[in-house]
């Protein structure tokens, strides 16, 4: 920003103000005039931004000697330069009563235009300089300020990042610790439960075959019922064993051809695939490095969902294919291409609404009655535990009397490392 110089012009008479203003209007200056050294700081109680002030020294009822002692008193005016004008030579006592008033220099009378254009020049470029300085001062002051505004917001949040990290690390500790306890416990429960219900079962058994026809028609249908909760008793802590298994024993990973396993655990089920008239399409799946034992539970379960829920009409069919897709993950703070094989189990069932999709892997998670379908809402929870371990997906797509699509993506590349 370009900066106009501001002088004040002091003299009692009129004729010497403008003489000294024609002289230095052509450099562009802008003027402030007094005719007297009352009128002078009069002028300064308002306005302070003078580059110099040209000023008489002969002047009635304050002199200019008067004046400048005045002036400088106030601290705000100790930076303006005072050139004195006078048509006297005072002599050197005089001259240095001059200086200790606040003097620069003197101009004598007459004033010589060159002389005075080029004094004047002097101190406005010192004012103009030292104007730039102020104002590059205080931007470095400002940009200083910013700087330490935002050192102190990064520190901020770099205290409050580590905090939340030391925050999340403890939470994960204990969510682990606590899953570990869970699991343990579910366990030992589940183990401890077998006894009874066994001795419920066995003499369940004795009071049907040593009392049964000493019963009536009612009695017999109670002790029926009894050893049918048994059963699913019996069946429900064996999911809950084969759930928690999955946490505390170490999986051992091998190359499994799951054509062999799926053919095996269609013939497993090959009685009710029968009776139902499922047609089977079975498409060639990729061999993985995964666990067999796991690889196994997922599969039986997945498809013996499908087989329970087909419809009872039409041409029931399950139908199972694969396709290889890439897709990009942070490994060690590495971004690679991971090779996935996506496995589709897809059947043309009674399906469900696609708002529960995420639910049903939720354990205990039963979308149709247990009266017309048998089942403990764990197999769902066991299947995405086991996709998991083996640092896969699952997910599924559906539609209610359209069927189901169930989803497993697996690497094709076994990794230590768990996301």
């Amino acid at each position: 920003m370009a900066i106009s110089p501001k002088i004040l012009l002091v003299d009692d008479r009129e004729d010497n103000l403008l003489s000294m203003e024609s002289i230095l209007e052509p450099d562009g200056y802008r003027f402030a005039k007094a005719g007297s050294g009352r009128q002078t700081l009069k002028i300064l109680l308002s306005e302070m931004d003078f580059a110099l002030i040209l000023m008489d020294v002969n002047m009635p009822d304050l002199n200019g000697f008067e004046t400048a002692a005045l002036i400088y008193e106030r601290e705000k005016l100790k930076h303006i330069p005072i050139i004195f004008i006078t048509a006297h030579n005072y002599g050197d006592e005089n001259l240095f009563q001059g200086y200790r008033a606040g003097a620069v220099d003197y101009i004598y009378k007459p004033i010589k235009p060159d002389l005075l254009r080029a004094k004047v020049s002097v101190f406005v470029e010192l004012y103009v300089k030292n104007a730039q300085l102020i104002a590059q001062e205080q931007k470095l002051m400002a940009i200083n300020k910013n700087l330490e505004l935002e050192i102190k917001d990064r520190r901020t949040s770099e205290e409050k990042v580590t905090e939340l990290n030391i925050q999340l690390l403890q939470n994960v500790s204990r969510l682990e610790a606590a899953n570990k306890e869970l699991d343990l416990f579910a366990f030992m429960a589940s183990h401890d439960l077998q006894a009874p219900v066994r001795k419920i079962r066995m003499f369940g058994e004795r009071l049907l075959s040593g009392y049964g026809d000493k019963l009536d028609e009612e009695g017999n249908m109670y002790l029926g019922l009894i050893q049918k909760v048994c059963n699913q008793m019996q069946q429900l802590i064996n999911d809950i064993l084969e759930f928690s298994k999955i946490s505390v024993k170490k999986e051992m990973f091998q190359e499994v051809d799951l054509n062999l396993l799926i053919s095996e655990i269609f013939t497993e089920l090959e009685g009710v695939i029968q009776e139902k008239k499922i047609r089977l399409i079975i498409e060639e799946i990729p061999k993985l490095c995964v666990n067999a034992v796991l690889m196994r539970q997922l599969f039986l379960n997945l498809i013996a969902n499908a087989v329970k829920y087909s419809k009872n009409t039409g041409e029931p069919y399950i139908r199972i294919h694969s396709e290889i897709f890439t897709l990009q993950k942070m490994q060690d703070r590495i971004r690679q291409n991971v090779k996935y094989c996506r496995t589709f189990i897809e059947d043309n069932g009674i399906g469900f609404d696609q708002k529960y999709a995420r639910e049903i892997f939720d354990m205990f998670r039963r979308l149709h009655p247990g009266k017309e379908y048998e089942g403990t809402g764990i197999g769902l929870a066991l299947c995405k535990k086991i996709v998991e371990k083996h640092n896969g997906f699952i997910s599924v797509k559906s539609k209610i009397d359209h069927g189901s699509t169930f989803i497993i993506s697996l690497p094709l590349e076994h990794s230590e490392s768990e996301d």
